[in-house]
């Protein structure tokens, strides 16, 4: 859970930014070594960047850091 906390704050920083999108949530993630991206890419197998905004990823400790696209922000799950 760890993990997915240290990412969903990192992501929300970045959220507050007006020039944020999908592709720099995606790039700041890229640089954590602890999200498991096959397990990204599983989870996110019918992702529209349209429609769900961002992308949730996968930990390798298990644990999610999800998009919420309602509240735009990340929360560790």
């Amino acid at each position: 859970m760890t993990d997915a906390q240290r990412l969903a704050g990192a992501l929300n920083a970045l959220v507050k930014d007006p020039q944020f999108s999908f592709v720099k949530a995606r790039a700041a993630a890229r640089g954590d070594g602890h999200v498991d991206w096959p397990a990204t890419k599983a989870l996110n197998e019918d992702f529209n960047a349209d429609v769900d905004g961002c992308e949730s990823f996968a930990m390798n400790d298990g644990s999610t850091c999800e998009w919420l696209s309602g509240q735009v922000k990340y929360r560790a799950r």
